[in-house]
């Protein structure tokens, strides 16, 4: 009897006496994003750690998400609005603002391409999620991922497991995504159109531009001047030109591992006791259906901006107008050359990409600002 009573113990005390059918359905959804990430490549920095992170808070048992885990103390980094203002930094130092500085029209694509924000907000609100809870879901819209963490953390922290997760995973998705879209709404022929070679911008110019960015959008909208000073900031690191080892660091190595940590912090906040409901369901459909209507937007008015030009800018990059740097100025670029193996887009689609980067930070700061919350 007490060797049963032994084997009965150490059988409680493996993970496999308290797994559920949900905790089952969140391990194949780590697994998923484990495979679109190696299998498919869609952004394997961000969909292999959250997958990991998924699978570990998924398997009952371990402690490491409970006071003084691993992944407990991992996550201090989202909760704390640690990681988000630090992935801004290396951004900003990895950016060439050239694009933007050089075609400032392309901030009408940036904003253009937030429609999304808005109907997600809205489409939130009608289905009874409180006024600051809807604008913590409707900044998914924006498809930057820190920003998303920042407004949540601020707005319904409650939420913001499942707004992390549908904000990242998306923005991984974005391959997947974006290109049905673009091809559903812009003809062949408008595919196929060259775009000019942009001016150059000067040295001076970009030294300028982030010194301005920091005084101007912390002066309007002081709640992001977290996210915004760090990103001008490494921005300026890179353009002064006499920290160059300092940059790259930054823009590489630093970036690369912060983005792993954050990762797995966001993975780890789909345990299946939080994660398997209904009002998650909700969240995740009006993140899709943010970026879809915020693609699709950003794809219709620069179709607008190509016919009002006579035809010089191809209106693929409008769907570069949401803030997922550099993801979705490459997927206007690898769609565009498809139809026409000269055209490459890259640097024209980082004006809007750059340009969405400021404006999902500038709806994020008004969202914050009209709900008092400093």
């Amino acid at each position: 009897m007490e060797i049963l009573s032994m084997i009965k113990a150490m059988g409680q005390g493996t993970g496999l006496a308290h797994f559920t059918p949900a905790h089952i359905i969140m391990l194949l959804f780590g697994i998923l994003f484990i495979w679109f990430g190696i299998v498919k490549k869609y952004e394997p920095f961000l969909l292999v750690p959250l997958g990991i992170g998924c699978i570990l808070v998924n398997i009952p048992g371990t402690g490491l998400m409970s006071p003084g885990g691993l992944l407990f103390y991992n996550y201090q980094g989202i909760a704390l609005v640690i990681y988000p203002p630090l992935i801004f930094l290396g951004v900003g130092a990895m950016t060439d603002f050239g694009p933007l500085i050089a075609n400032p029209s392309t901030i009408i694509l940036g904003a253009a391409a937030h429609l999304g924000i808005f109907i997600a907000l809205i489409g939130a609100k009608l289905l009874g999620f409180s006024i600051a809870e809807s604008s913590a879901i409707g900044i998914i819209g924006g498809a930057d991922g820190p920003m998303a963490i920042y407004v949540a953390t601020k707005l319904a922290p409650h939420l913001l497991g499942p707004i992390a997760v549908a904000a990242y995973s998306y923005m991984a998705l974005l391959p997947l995504i974006q290109p049905p879209i673009m091809k559903a709404l812009v003809p062949m022929e408008e595919r196929k159109i060259a775009m000019e070679k942009m001016r150059p911008v000067s040295r001076r110019e970009k030294i300028i531009f982030p010194i301005m960015m920091i005084i101007i959008v912390l002066v309007l909208l002081p709640p992001i001047a977290p996210l915004i000073s760090c990103l001008m900031l490494g921005n300026l690191i890179r353009e002064s030109g006499v920290m160059d080892r300092v940059s790259a660091t930054i823009g590489g190595v630093f970036l690369d591992i912060i983005t792993v940590f954050i990762a797995v912090a966001i993975g780890s906040t789909m345990s299946a006791e939080n994660f398997v409901n209904l009002q998650t369901l909700k969240i995740v459909t009006l993140g899709l259906i943010a970026f879809c209507s915020g693609s699709a937007s950003g794809v219709l008015w620069a179709r607008l901006m190509c016919k009002m030009s006579g035809g010089k800018i191809n209106p693929l990059i409008g769907s570069a107008g949401i803030a997922a740097v550099p993801m979705a100025a490459r997927v206007s670029h690898t769609v565009a050359i498809q139809y026409n193996k000269r055209n490459y887009l890259i640097m024209h689609a980082m004006g809007p990409n750059l340009a969405g980067v400021l404006g999902t930070a500038v709806a994020g700061g008004i969202m914050l600002t009209l709900l008092g919350v400093f």
